[in-house]
């Protein structure tokens, strides 16, 4: 098929968003209702398991339970519900700059402008399936020249694709009017005229339907079909991310939360693409029925909105936490953002990891060990070897040089040579190669040493620094070690 030169609009609609919501967070689920306020309560969506049940929409919620005692029930929750859409909208904005709120379960897109980025209309419209559904939402998705002919086929289910307008009126014949936004009674009385479709509509005189039941209609139609202007108010995102997911059960184990936290990053991953950021700081937390939340905090060393890196990170922090109980829901925050700088890519790769995967490897080590347990070193100007560095903020040291011959590895306490048989062949006394580096420093804060220094070489070749104290004492320490 050939790209089309004039619009196309994608639209998106979720059909039971109410129910997709409840069901989001498992990956397996039994009979589950969705029932709405009322006297009586009654069941407005469910899933296939309720339906083999012989549980059906419109059915009292009493009744539904006495049904099967294992029934899953939650109460529909419109703010909920619209909270999701503007993050289904935010996440679609990283396919087209242009995106609307068409009702409350409905997103439109239009993506002319996009196709030769993503490869065409049929690679972008199962890249945002097959995203929708990572993210855990049942979608139809639609393409046509106008944004009402595709909401028309989205909302009949219709996954389809119109290149032109030509093809328009061809397309809707078939489908049924109530698919239109007009009053149900409206449509119940052009059905007991025989008119049921768009193409009945059109075989009877326009002036006549415009008399009985009004220009609404009609224009509604013809934005439909191309020949009346159809503007959108275009949906502006939230500066700052942050979303709930609520659990069918409460969980414990680390597995099924990863599975529920992984639909929150993949569209926290939309977000930040679609503003071009990374996130540096990311809070999640796990709320419980009877204890305060448990936070959950990443802190990364450069911004970065790769979803899977996020997940293992995710991985190694919830590995180090202990649960008071069971979580019912998750909150995402992306708590501190900034703008992801570019980077030259080197024309022949020379084996080496990249810049990001360096970072990745410290960022692994802080999720797991923790943060104060990862940092840099930076030498400090004190000769004494003990006060010669300070922890520094990965990535932070400043760029400083020694041209004193000192060992990397320094051991956190000096050790009589004589104590080393398990690290320094003993079997002949070491041959002193360098030295001796005078130390006498530290009487103004109450560790003052005075000290001679010498690099030593054991019978095995292994080589070591060592001292001697300058009062006298015969003792020899073992300071450090070389590579």
């Amino acid at each position: 098929m050939s790209e089309p030169t004039e619009a196309l609009w994608a639209a998106l609609r979720l059909p039971d968003l109410s129910l997709q919501l409840f069901l989001r967070g498992a990956s397996d689920c039994g009979p589950s209702v969705v029932h709405e306020a009322g006297n009586p309560p009654r069941v407005v969506s469910l899933n296939p398991a309720a339906l083999r049940l012989g549980i059906r929409a419109g059915m009292p919620l009493a009744a539904a339970h006495a049904l099967t005692a294992k029934l899953q029930a939650r109460l529909r929750d419109p703010a909920k519900e619209a909270r999701a859409l503007a993050g289904v909208a935010a996440w679609a904005m990283q396919f087209s700059p242009t995106v609307s709120l068409a009702s409350t379960n409905e997103v439109l897109l239009e993506i002319s402008g996009c196709l030769r980025l993503f490869g065409g209309s049929r690679a972008l419209a199962g890249r945002i399936r097959a995203g929708l559904s990572e993210l855990g939402y049942r979608a139809h998705v639609a393409l046509a020249p106008t944004p009402t002919a595709a909401l028309l086929m989205a909302r009949h289910g219709v996954d389809t694709s119109l290149g032109d307008r030509h093809g328009i009126r061809r397309a809707l014949a078939p489908l049924p009017l109530a698919l239109l936004g007009q009053p149900p009674q409206i449509v119940a009385l052009l059905g007991t005229m025989g008119v049921r479709t768009f193409k009945d509509w059109w075989a009877l005189p326009r002036d006549g339907l415009a008399r009985r039941f009004g220009q609404g209609m009609l224009d509604e139609i013809d934005r439909a079909l191309g020949l009346l202007p159809d503007p959108r108010l275009p949906f502006t995102p939230p500066q700052r991310y942050s979303t709930s997911l609520d659990l069918p059960v409460p969980v414990l184990e680390t597995e099924p939360l990863l599975f529920a936290a992984k639909r929150l990053v993949l569209e926290l991953s939309g977000h930040l693409a679609m503003r071009q950021i990374g996130v540096t700081r990311l809070r999640l937390e796990l709320a419980h029925a009877r204890h305060t939340p448990t936070p959950v905090i990443l802190a990364l060393s450069v911004a970065s909105r790769d979803a899977a890196h996020l997940m293992t990170l995710l991985r190694e922090k919830l590995g180090t936490i202990d649960l008071p109980e069971g979580v019912e829901s998750l909150t995402l925050v992306a708590a501190e953002v900034r703008p992801l700088g570019s980077h030259n890519q080197a024309l022949f790769a020379d084996g080496r990891p990249s810049r990001a995967e360096r970072w990745r490897i410290v960022e692994h080590l802080r999720a797991r060990l923790g943060v104060q347990a990862v940092h840099g070193i930076e030498a400090f100007p004190d000769h004494r070897p003990e006060r010669a560095w300070r922890r520094m903020l990965p990535g932070h040291a400043s760029d400083s040089h020694c041209e004193l011959h000192r060992p990397l590895w320094l051991l956190g306490q000096p050790r009589r040579l004589q104590a080393m048989g398990n690290l320094v062949a003993l079997d002949h006394p070491p041959t002193l190669l360098d030295g001796p580096e005078r130390v006498e420093s530290g009487w103004w804060d109450d560790f003052d040493v005075k000290r001679d220094y010498f690099v030593a070489r054991d019978s095995t070749g292994a080589k070591f620094w060592l001292y001697r104290e300058r009062t006298g004492s015969p003792d020899w320490f073992v300071h450090g070690i070389f590579a």
